[in-house]
């Protein structure tokens, strides 16, 4: 096994096809071919399933995967560290929730870009679970998720702390109108994000301490379409105040603050705790403390 062989066998795996893979590489369909099953002989173990639309990872390639793009990402940072002595070049991939890729996130990065413009930022958004896992391995850099975060891998920077809300339709006039409409209406809903959504876990907890147990949910993948929805008297979310308020100011929903200052929600940046960031995430990093100082 080196390094070559590992890059086309990460190729593969991410872009699902041998085909596809050579295009990517530059290479011929072959050549594809006969690294990975030299791969696979010298391994003793299939790494791909095959089938007529292309291949997946078995259980021992999606072990080896993370290796492979963490092999990768350290030999080009090795040569960008070389060429450029110190100026960060090549991708960084991060990811972050996506109330906080939406509201907090287009400045930094835009300030980010504009000082290291040899860098290729490549951001995901998702819930904080799958984005701790994305961290874990390896596949991204860092990640904007909620805290606290309690994983021995991984090492937290504090950014911001969100005060978050119930959003309601605009015809609810306080909290205990809400949780009494909850309580009556035989089909209420909360509107969230998919599970492994942090904001989601504190607004079920919210229900529950409250016996609103038979609320059911209604799943989404953007904030356009649960404020939509909300707007629509469809149901009820939680989610940042700084991400409600622009539909409140328009008259579209209501925003009713929790009690005791349950709302409070804690955002950081993680990343693994081993290993030497490189110097564009270290830059990047630096410039997420100024720019939510503590």
């Amino acid at each position: 096994m080196n390094s070559t062989d590992l890059m086309f066998f990460a190729a593969v795996a991410e872009t699902g096809g041998m085909g596809r893979a050579a295009a990517r590489l530059n290479t011929v369909q072959s050549n594809v071919t006969g690294r990975i099953r030299a791969l696979e002989q010298a391994m003793r173990v299939p790494l791909f399933h095959r089938g007529s639309r292309g291949v997946t990872l078995t259980r021992a390639g999606e072990r080896l995967l993370p290796y492979a793009i963490q092999v990768g990402r350290l030999l080009a940072e090795a040569h960008h560290a070389v060429l450029a002595e110190g100026e960060p070049r090549g991708p960084l991939r991060i990811g972050a929730m996506e109330t906080t890729a939406a509201l907090r996130l287009p400045g930094p990065l835009a300030d980010f870009a504009g000082r290291h413009p040899e860098v290729d930022i490549e951001l995901e958004t998702g819930p904080t679970e799958w984005l701790i896992g994305r961290v874990l391995d390896r596949s991204l850099e860092g990640a904007f998720v909620a805290g606290p975060v309690v994983q021995a891998a991984l090492t937290a920077i504090p950014v911001l702390t969100e005060d978050l809300v119930l959003v309601a339709p605009p015809s609810v006039s306080g909290l205990a109108d809400l949780l009494d409409g909850l309580a009556r209406a035989r089909e209420a809903k909360v509107l969230v994000f998919r599970a492994g959504c942090s904001y989601r876990r504190r607004l079920e907890a919210f229900l529950a301490d409250r016996g609103l147990v038979h609320v059911r949910r209604m799943e989404f993948g953007t904030l356009d379409g649960i404020l939509g929805c909300v707007a629509a008297g469809m149901g009820v979310t939680l989610i940042p105040r700084v991400v409600a308020e622009p539909a409140r100011r328009a008259g579209r929903v209501s925003v009713h603050g929790l009690p005791d200052r349950a709302g409070r929600a804690e955002t950081v940046l993680v990343h693994r705790g081993d290993g030497q960031p490189s110097v564009a995430f270290a830059r990047f990093a630096e410039q997420v403390r100024t720019a939510f100082p503590a």
